[in-house]
């Protein structure tokens, strides 16, 4: 595949690359080196979401009824198509997301393990037969797509988390309509291209660009979308949810404040291990990213002294030169969302260490923003509640199991929680008592595998149906039950 650079990059509706009927383009610039521009993407309109949607429209009834193997063909095909191309596109994600080139290939190698996984999983997900006392009659259950689905997602895996949506949607004989991030447009386009060079027929999926408030209510409100799947802020996803028609589903996995809790007899250097690699990996841009660590008062003094040392050996610059432990923030509005945040906290608790904006050499090229780190930080302050989505950890003070329980469910969300600890009774009730939806031990806040479930509660999702793994499946179909005379 030929490496994009400076190109005008067009939608893909009914199986053909076109331009919005707006003629409208706008530029998606690199976030570590605002000279840098990724491409041009098409500014789309109503209308030409509404032409995407018809297309998945008429394209559903024949979708349904391939085969189920050829369906997985394509899945494979597209799979191939990535691993293929894995390093062009992995650049094109650094240089409009900012995460590192090794991070970035990662994800677009995922992406493709997403797609075989579902390949296998979608030929054995099927119904069930019901004993009963008629022996001339047969009962079972029969699951069916549901129609068009439409995937919205978001800037910061803009290619594993769209991934995860499409390819359940398609295995069950759905078809789609994507909308990326405006903010990583170029990521969306390489995955709908695996797509058509992969041979999906047209209009099974539809790729578009453009601004939410633009194509947004066709996606979300047009009669024929059968399911909504939305990954980003709950403020966005609460307006999503209310304006979709009753008989359309909803999945809409969202924001997080995740905390991770220092136990007095955890392993201190496992624990700054994990709170650094939670809170600023991707820049503190994931939401299951740490955000709140809270520490037993009996190892506090000497967890953050080692947190901070750690923090100061941070390197920070462009992915695209080097091997630096975080990278830019993704966009302007969100650095300044950062560092007002950061202001914020300075107003509340106790800094201890950065959380400036970064600007020496090529650094001022981009939005750069130093790791950031408060103390004695209590739960009714605003840097305690409020989801940052950046480089920013809270240090709040606990005195025992019970206190930090109490502490880490007193927010709105629920998506990931953290514990550390060698104590096996705290790890035992852990897992039953924290209000999350991912649970991890020993391990940090971030990451999911693709065969296993993921998902929040509370504020942080529909708590309908999970992504991911063999139950991301459900999501895509409905059932009938039939009762059948032999």
């Amino acid at each position: 595949m030929e490496n994009l650079r400076d190109s005008v990059f067009k939608n893909y509706i009914d199986g053909q690359w076109v331009s919005s009927v707006s003629g409208r383009t706008s530029q998606n610039i690199n976030p570590a080196d605002n000279a840098d521009s990724v491409g041009s993407f098409q500014e789309s309109t109503a209308d030409d979401a509404r032409a995407a949607v018809e297309a998945a429209q008429r394209a559903f009834h024949q979708w349904r009824a391939t085969p189920i193997s050829k369906r997985a063909q394509v899945l494979e095909a597209a799979a191939d198509y990535l691993e293929a191309n894995a390093d062009v596109i992995a650049e094109g994600l650094t240089r409009e997301e900012g995460k590192g080139r090794g991070q970035s290939k990662g994800e677009v190698l995922r992406s493709a393990q997403t797609l075989r996984f579902y390949a296998v999983e979608g030929q054995t997900y099927t119904g069930e037969t019901f004993p009963q006392d008629d022996p001339d009659m047969l009962v079972y259950t029969h699951r069916e797509p549901l129609g068009v689905v439409t995937v919205i997602a978001p800037w910061n895996f803009p290619i594993s988390i769209p991934a995860r949506k499409i390819a359940p949607a398609l295995i069950m004989g759905n078809t789609v309509v994507f909308k990326p991030s405006s903010d990583t447009p170029l990521t969306g386009y390489y995955l709908a291209k695996a797509f058509a060079e992969a041979g999906v027929p047209a209009g099974v999926l539809n790729f578009i660009t453009g601004r939410a408030s633009a194509v947004g209510p066709v996606l979300t409100e047009s009669p024929e979308v059968r399911a909504i799947s939305f990954t980003g802020s709950t403020a966005a996803g609460e307006k999503i949810a209310k304006a979709a028609r009753m008989s359309t589903r909803t999945q809409m996995e969202l924001g997080g404040k995740n905390p991770l809790i220092v136990m007095e007899d955890a392993d201190i250097d496992l624990a700054v291990k994990l709170v650094v690699q939670g809170g600023f990996a991707l820049s503190g841009q994931a939401c299951t990213g740490t955000s709140r660590v809270l520490v037993h008062q009996a190892i506090k003094k000497d967890f953050t002294a080692k947190l901070i040392e750690k923090v100061k050996t941070l390197t920070v610059g462009n992915g695209l030169n080097g091997n630096f432990d975080l990278g830019p923030i993704a966009t302007e509005s969100q650095m300044q969302s950062i560092l007002d945040y950061v202001a914020v906290g300075k107003s509340e608790a106790t800094h201890l260490y950065g959380g400036e904006r970064l600007t020496d050499g090529d650094l001022a090229k981009g939005f750069y923003v130093q790791p950031a780190v408060f103390d004695d930080v209590t739960q009714e302050m605003r840097i305690a509640r409020e989801e940052i989505f950046g480089p920013v950890i809270a240090l709040i003070e606990i005195d025992s199991y019970e206190d930090a329980l109490a502490k880490a469910n007193d927010t709105e969300y629920g998506l990931a929680a953290s514990i550390v600890t060698e104590n096996s009774n705290y790890a035992h009730r852990f897992a039953t008592d924290i209000e999350a939806g991912t649970v991890k031990i020993n391990r940090t806040t971030t990451g999911n595998l693709v065969n296993a479930p993921f998902g929040g509660l509370k504020q942080s999702s529909t708590s309908t149906f999970r992504e991911s793994g063999r139950t991301g499946l459900e999501f895509y179909t409905q059932i009938k039950t039939v009762y059948r005379g032999i």
